[in-house]
């Protein structure tokens, strides 16, 4: 087997299987031997090639006879697939470690007489050794702890905020002022209306959504909040004469049931409206029948 002057061993005299090199020149033949009758044919060469040479496939050199790659790209003319060059190893120099290099096995053109390469960004050579080494990693920066995350104080409940509710009473209490006045606007079906001698105060305290006002049905039983068909009976009362109304914001308002004789507020001559609300302050007084006077008062 022979050696290619890179230093490959190959099974052919004439072109290097590996890669595609041109083998050393045979020996030139004596004048005795050239006077002699010829020789035979060596295998791999047709005598009768013509001048006309095949031209590469790859780069268009002429083929040199029969040889098996060609002498400028090392096409294989053979196996018709272009060869890839592989440089012989070198030494390495003391110092420094062996530069592995890798190539893709792609096909590439000889890298014979070309201008080198431009090299990577980050390769290094160090000062007169020829060898190539990557720049070095960088140190690994040490994994930091991951965070916990910062515990949440959950912020203290707020309890919602219910509105104060004042506690309201009503006073009843026969009220002579108003009886006069009363007996002043009336006609003579009052004639017979007598202030009572003796008629005890009630306070009760207002306590629900409404408190009805009026007189108790005695056929019926049925009986209001404040009933005033107890003694002295004020006969200027309708059954269901009016009502305390209490009101979103925890005051109260009265509310006239379209009664016989009406209902007034804190003396006033005319009486309220049916079915309408007339929202009470502190104090306000509400006057119903002869002379029976309803005083509202908060706490």
């Amino acid at each position: 087997m022979s050696t290619c002057p890179n230093g490959h061993q190959s099974g052919t005299d004439d072109w290097c299987e590996v890669c595609g090199h041109r083998m050393s020149a045979p020996a030139v033949p004596s004048s005795s031997a050239a006077s002699g009758p010829a020789g035979p044919v060596v295998s791999g060469y047709d005598p009768d090639a013509t001048a006309a040479a095949e031209p590469c496939p790859t780069c268009g050199t002429p083929r040199e006879g029969l040889a098996l790659f060609c002498e400028e790209c090392r096409y294989n003319f053979q196996t018709h697939t272009a060869t890839t060059f592989v440089a012989p190893p070198s030494p390495p120099s003391p110092g420094f470690p062996p530069y592995q290099r890798y190539e893709s096995q792609r096909s590439r053109p000889s890298q014979m007489n070309r201008p080198a390469e431009p090299l990577a960004p980050e390769a290094i050579i160090p000062g007169g050794s020829g060898d190539f080494l990557l720049t070095p990693p960088s140190a690994p920066s040490t994994p930091s702890a991951p965070s916990r995350p910062e515990a949440v104080v959950p912020e203290p409940a707020v309890a919602p905020v219910v509105p104060e509710v004042t506690a309201w009473t009503a006073t009843v209490a026969a009220d002579r002022d108003y009886f006069t006045a009363m007996m002043a606007r009336s006609g003579p079906d009052a004639t017979g209306l007598y202030f009572p001698s003796y008629s005890p105060e009630l306070r009760l305290p207002l306590v629900g959504n409404q408190i009805t006002i009026g007189r108790r049905r005695h056929s019926t039983g049925e009986a209001p909040d404040i009933d005033l068909s107890r003694a002295p009976e004020d006969p200027g009362v309708s059954h269901q004469h009016a009502v305390l109304v209490q009101q979103p914001d925890g005051g109260w308002s009265v509310v006239d049931q379209d009664s016989t004789n009406g209902t007034t507020v804190n003396g006033a001559a005319d009486p309220i409206q049916p079915y309408l609300p007339v929202p009470l302050k502190d104090g306000d007084r509400v006057h119903v029948g002869a002379w029976t006077t309803i005083t509202v008062s908060r706490g």
